[in-house]
């Protein structure tokens, strides 16, 4: 375990690639920065750093003592997959069998959304791993493995600060290049069944809009493959009990506080009642401690009625955080997670 966690700061803006890929640096603290978190890394320590989801945790991917950091350090139980974050389609191909040739949807969906927040599967000894594109430095040749850098279970960090606030002392370095773009993980698809559709395992920064409109612009074969989403479109028990993807099986995203859903643009589940807002300020209020009131915050859209109908009551002291306009859906993910 680390003393103390380093944190030094990294431009992103001042990292070029040339057309074999090579990472070039206009800033000398940068550079800096990266040479010291390749160092960490090759020494077996892993090093916290930002991607254009959230801030992850790299290790060396080929290195069972390297990864195995990864799961001491965040408490993440050992049967929940690492993804391995690549910086080149020449660096997947040297952690790939052999005998396995890309499939023309995982190809389209790369060149696609690569480097981006898409998590693909693929075959592998163990039997399938994932692998992901952000636009991150190659610190290893082999690819890291970086799952969210924060204690397993709690809410995924979107600025330095955050990871240094769960993680001081478990880690020794942290690389600091601002706030991520996107705020949420990638989105996780598999693409390796016979029919040749295309399963989300995980919804995330990729849509699964923007999946099927890139399948149908790309159409490589006679027909083009379905875009299925995991209990919405289809059920599979054995991959929750024996995860091939992180966030199927163990709690995931889980704020410190009870957070509650008071309205969706979607179906409610099976289980869940609906109830109007006056009946859930009073269920509120009757939850709280005598003589105190209470503490909620609420977030919401700027244009969101229910918001400002729930904020008239003077009872409850609110705290309001506006996640941007309903126009602007990319926006409201940011600061949502």
């Amino acid at each position: 375990m680390s003393s103390s966690t380093q944190i030094l700061k990294c431009d992103p803006s001042s990292i070029h690639f040339d057309s074999d890929g090579r990472p070039t640096f206009a800033s000398p603290d940068t550079l800096a920065a990266i040479t010291a978190a390749s160092r960490h890394i090759h020494a077996h320590q892993p090093v916290a750093f930002p991607t254009e989801t959230v801030y992850g945790l790299a290790a060396l991917a080929l290195d069972p003592d390297a990864a195995s950091r990864i799961f001491t350090t965040k408490g993440r139980p050992a049967d929940n997959p690492l993804i391995v974050h690549v910086s080149s389609q020449s660096m997947l191909a040297s952690i790939l069998p052999s005998n396995f040739t890309i499939p023309p949807s995982y190809q389209t969906l790369i060149n696609a959304f690569w480097p981006g927040p898409l998590t693909l599967l693929f075959p592998a000894t163990p039997p399938r791993f994932q692998a992901s594109s952000p636009p991150v430095i190659p610190l290893s040749p082999s690819g890291c493995p970086a799952p969210s850098a924060n204690s397993s279970g709690k809410p995924s960090p979107t600025r330095a600060e955050h990871v240094f606030r769960d993680l001081d002392g478990k880690i020794g370095l942290i690389i600091d290049g601002g706030s991520c773009d996107v705020g949420l993980e990638s989105t996780v698809l598999d693409g390796l069944h016979q029919d040749g559709n295309i399963r989300v395992l995980r919804p995330g920064g990729i849509t699964v809009e923007q999946i099927d409109a890139a399948l149908k612009l790309a159409r490589t074969g006679p027909s083009i493959p379905r875009v299925l989403v995991h209990r919405r479109d289809f059920v599979d028990d054995s991959i929750e009990q024996a995860p091939t993807t992180p966030g199927m099986k163990y709690r995931h995203y889980a704020p410190a506080v009870p957070v509650t859903l008071l309205r969706s643009s979607s179906q409610p589940p099976a289980a869940a009642s609906s109830v109007s807002p006056s009946t859930f300020l009073v269920s509120l209020k009757s939850s709280m401690a005598e003589n105190l009131p209470p503490k909620v915050g609420l977030l919401a859209p700027s244009e969101s009625l229910l918001a400002k109908t729930l904020l008239e009551d003077s009872a409850i002291q609110w705290h309001r955080y506006s996640l941007g306009s309903l126009s602007e859906m990319t926006v409201i993910a940011h600061p949502s997670f």
